[in-house]
């Protein structure tokens, strides 16, 4: 899985796309306007960067700001693109399972578009565990990632039928897809299951990806992480009550946390 997903991000015209993409989303925009008033203060690790989305808008807001990401023909990129820029900017290759990093190194660490998502379960939790590591006591973590309870809905046929004729035939053919290239998933263990890997039309079905339940991601950052939120990924709204819509239509979450000062 993990080798199969880091080649796709070493793609030409992979790297390519996720250069050309500029804009912030709403969840990442109401944590940046949320914590505008300290991240000047920050050293901030941006981890996964891709094309450099996210360090051409954080990148001169804080006080230090180091963005990796495990493939090199992306942080090439991100190098070529940044090369003259005012501020001081630290880009390189790492790996988010084992960084270079001293411990308590960070006061913001952000993991954005979902890249915890794209290896195993073990390895997810082990990133979990060197964001602890590298974090300070205290240190604020942003990460978004594909929610189960929405894919579960994308399974069920019954709900792929709309008023508009065009948008159930798109419906059904994404449904017949995610049967394809998941043979042997369906609904019932999807159901059944607090996480799955699966593979979703990103990238045309080339990315094998994981899935989680918002409660599972609850459960695995309470060990170590304090104060977590939800935000919505479609409007950047904090998620106040279990019943929210959001947690079950929004493809992706955002979870808004910090690091246990008891670490």
């Amino acid at each position: 899985m993990i080798d199969r997903n880091q080649k796709i991000y070493k793609m030409s015209h992979i790297v390519g796309y996720y250069s050309q993409i500029g804009l912030l989303q709403p969840a990442e925009q109401a944590i940046s306007n949320r914590l505008k008033d300290c991240l000047s203060n920050l050293k901030m690790l941006d981890i996964g960067i891709g094309g450099g989305r996210t360090t051409q808008h954080f990148s001169s807001l804080v006080k230090e700001y180091t963005g990796i990401d495990y493939s090199e023909e992306m942080i090439a990129a991100c190098q070529k693109k940044f090369a003259y820029s005012s501020q001081f900017i630290t880009l390189e290759v790492g790996d988010a399972r084992k960084m270079r990093f001293s411990d308590n190194s960070f006061d913001f660490i952000l993991f954005s578009f979902n890249g915890i998502d794209y290896v195993s379960h073990g390895d997810r939790l082990q990133i979990l565990q060197e964001i602890r590591r590298v974090g300070k006591p205290g240190c604020y973590v942003f990460f978004s990632s594909h929610n189960l309870k929405a894919m579960e809905k994308m399974f069920a046929i019954k709900t792929q039928f709309s008023l508009n004729p065009f948008k159930t035939y798109v419906n059904l053919v994404m449904l017949a897809l995610l049967r394809l290239f998941n043979f042997g998933i369906d609904r019932d263990r999807i159901k059944n299951s607090s996480h799955i890997i699966l593979r979703d039309e990103s990238h045309n079905f080339c990315l094998q990806t994981y899935y989680i339940r918002p409660k599972e991601q609850i459960k695995q950052l309470e060990a170590n992480f304090k104060d977590i939120e939800i935000y919505s990924w479609q409007n950047g709204r904090k998620i106040l009550s279990e019943g929210d819509r959001a947690l079950d239509v929004d493809m992706w979450l955002y979870y808004f946390c910090t690091l246990d000062s008891q670490k």
